[in-house]
């Protein structure tokens, strides 16, 4: 089963950004860290990366396409801007889970309002790297209840 894994705007430059809010780490290493947690028989976790909006919304058409079982999204920057993005993830069938490196209701305002996550099933944000460990453990603990049932 694919999972994809999409993040958006200037998550490749994590160790370059604000360390007091984003935690120094690459997202790179963001992904290894999580990797720890991947059963790799049973799930395909895809990770990709765009500043792009077009881009992101090509790689949610392609996990719509590919059937993919779930969706971790840090829409970033464009999880308060984007009806595009937000309208591609509405034809995705699957579970969704919207996260965020820091707590955005910490910070300016306009970063509270959030379109991508009305498409979200749940939200998980402000723990830094956790917050994607916890996603994707959340990811999986859902499709194994689904599996069961």
């Amino acid at each position: 089963m694919d999972i994809y894994v999409i993040n958006g705007p200037n998550l490749e430059m994590l160790q370059h950004r604000e360390k007091n809010l984003y935690g120094g780490e690459s997202l790179e290493e963001i992904q290894k860290y999580c990797a720890e947690e991947e059963p790799s028989d049973t799930y395909n976790f895809k990770w990709l990366q765009s500043s792009s909006e077009s881009k992101l919304i090509e790689f949610i058409h392609q996990a719509v396409l590919s059937n993919a079982a779930g969706i971790i999204i840090n829409p970033a920057a464009y999880g308060h801007t984007s009806v595009a993005l937000l309208d591609a993830l509405l034809c995705f069938e699957g579970f969704v889970i919207e996260v965020h490196l820091s707590n955005v209701h910490k910070r300016e305002l306009f970063r509270q309002t959030r379109l991508t996550a009305k498409r979200a099933d749940a939200l998980i944000e402000g723990l830094g790297k956790e917050s994607y460990r916890l996603a994707v453990n959340a990811m999986i603990k859902h499709l194994e209840k689904k599996r069961e049932q």
